[in-house]
């Protein structure tokens, strides 16, 4: 007995009872600090949010946040800031969220981009998806479009695909850059329709466009917000878009299921996250909130025209999602062979 209180008493530098004492306080911290952790989740939120944006300002994945951020701070009662942490394709800015405190003070702008397909393209990534963050609820789905130069003579996906196996090897496409959630899209129609087109990274969508219009690119794949005005303007042609439905934003534009390529979508998604175990009751509130945001008719016509259809669905329906994505754009990555080093 006396060599345990020993023992004890040398990491403390505590004695007799004070030994004890120090046993106690480091069994009993835990729980205090639970309770203060509970306490401090109820009456949230007390001070201002940070919601992290792991890209430049001015994109379409900045402004969906920038979006719902003010009606967000009316809800809560706090400001809602906007910070844009930029590079590697999304994972710096995604990397200090999941490290950050727990306590919903510092929140993340998702992109599918980052958590869903950059776990397979980069052979180190500084964060596990599923493991590192806390789904609050998905904004919404923003609806891809495969456009050509007015150049190119096909009027629609069957003349293209007819087009790229008579001249294989000639058509090729652009994309924001390697890995990005148009390039995976582009890769898995290719997987799909036996359409022949090479791939050709930009730094942007709409650089990509600007090459197209001036007749340099053949194709773009990219999201109806960058391309629409140029469809609209004659600039470019619309071939087909890669969501179930229809968009709302060019309504005359088959999809790619109505076009032959038989169940295929790929939407890209933006949405709040968490770090791990941020308390549920925060989870639950931010949620509620932001779906209650998304669905107010200011903030509804703001994402048309962003060509991104407002969800705001569940916690697990989220996760779900994520769990899916992660796994289906494994194998389009691992046979098409895309790889960047971080």
């Amino acid at each position: 007995m006396k060599g345990a209180i020993r023992s004890v008493s040398a990491c403390g530098g505590c004695a007799g009872l004070g030994a004890l004492a120090c046993v106690f306080s480091r069994l009993a911290l835990p729980l205090v600090l639970g309770f203060a952790f509970c306490a401090s989740a109820q009456d949230y939120p007390n001070r201002s949010v940070r919601l992290v944006v792991p890209f430049a300002p001015g994109g379409v994945t900045d402004t969906s946040a920038r979006a719902v951020a003010d009606r967000l701070a009316l809800r809560l009662g706090q400001q809602v800031v906007i910070e844009n942490r930029p590079g590697a394709n999304g994972n710096i800015g995604s990397e200090q969220v999941a490290h950050a405190v727990p306590d919903g003070y510092t929140l993340l702008l998702g992109f599918d981009g980052t958590l869903v397909i950059n776990p397979h393209v980069y052979p180190h990534i500084p964060f596990d998806t599923l493991r590192d963050f806390a789904p609050i609820t998905k904004l919404g789905d923003a609806t891809l479009i495969l456009i050509t130069a007015t150049h190119v003579p096909a009027r629609n996906f069957r003349e293209l695909v007819a087009l790229s196996k008579a001249q294989p090897g000639t058509l090729s496409y652009g994309t924001s850059g390697t890995g990005s959630t148009p390039h995976a899209a582009g890769e898995l129609l290719k997987q799909q329709s036996g359409l022949d087109m090479v791939h050709i990274p930009y730094k942007g969508g709409g650089q990509a466009i600007g090459d197209l219009a001036g007749g340099q690119l053949p194709l773009v794949f990219t999201a109806i917000a960058t391309a629409q005005q140029f469809v609209k303007n004659g600039r470019a042609r619309a071939i087909a878009i890669a969501s179930a439905t229809r968009s709302g934003s060019l309504p005359d534009v088959p999809t790619l299921m109505e076009s032959g390529v038989a169940g295929f979508e790929a939407t890209s998604w933006v949405g709040l996250l968490a770090p791990p175990r941020t308390p549920r009751t925060i989870i639950d509130r931010l949620q509620r909130e932001t779906a209650l945001v998304l669905a107010e008719p200011e903030v509804r016509a703001r994402y048309a025209t962003l060509g991104i259809e407002p969800v705001g669905n569940s916690p697990e329906q989220f996760a779900e999602q994520m769990r899916a994505d992660l796994a289906r754009w494994a194998g389009v990555v691992k046979q098409a062979g895309i790889r960047l080093e971080n």
